[in-house]
């Protein structure tokens, strides 16, 4: 192998592992607010996500309806934390940003009925709440007479609630 090649490869390999490691992070922050509601109600996560397809409440809404909101609030603000602290250590955020925003959460809980209303940690950069909801979009594709192409996209990002 030619020392180009061997360079190419390396650095497929990170980039793979890299782009596993963010959708493996992202999944979880993202799974947490119905994997809490199921927590708080004895219920699985399946049937608490069905009831929010098929109602559109809230996962907190279905806690404070199994009058378990405040421990659905509490579950929820630690695993903000934990997001938060992963940024830290990443080095995506700072940790007076990230304070900052553990502040708000924390002054916005006292006040969350639920519903989320409040979008707490939405508005500052925390990035809560993104990828929970329908994004659409089209997509370009060209291919080569091989049968291999390349495709661009532009979607709208889903909002999600918590």
């Amino acid at each position: 192998m030619t020392k180009l090649k061997k360079i190419a490869v390396l650095g497929i390999m990170v980039l793979a592992i890299s782009l596993f490691s963010t959708v493996a992070f992202a999944a979880v922050a993202d799974n947490a607010p119905a994997e809490v509601a199921a927590d708080v109600t004895g219920r699985t996560v399946d049937s608490v996500r069905q009831e929010r397809v098929e109602t559109g409440k809230t996962f907190g809404t279905i806690a404070k309806e199994a009058g378990n909101l405040e421990q659905f609030k509490a579950q929820i603000l630690q695993a903000k934390k934990e997001v938060l602290a992963q940024k830290v250590a990443e080095g995506t955020m700072t940790q007076e940003k990230a304070d900052e925003i553990i502040a708000a959460l924390e002054q916005q809980q006292a006040v969350c009925d639920g519903t989320g209303s409040t979008k707490i940690g939405r508005e500052m950069g925390a990035g809560f709440g993104g990828m929970n909801g329908n994004g659409k979009g089209q997509g370009q594709g060209q291919g080569n007479s091989n049968g291999q192409g390349l495709g661009q996209g532009q979607g709208g990002v889903g909002r999600g609630r918590a």
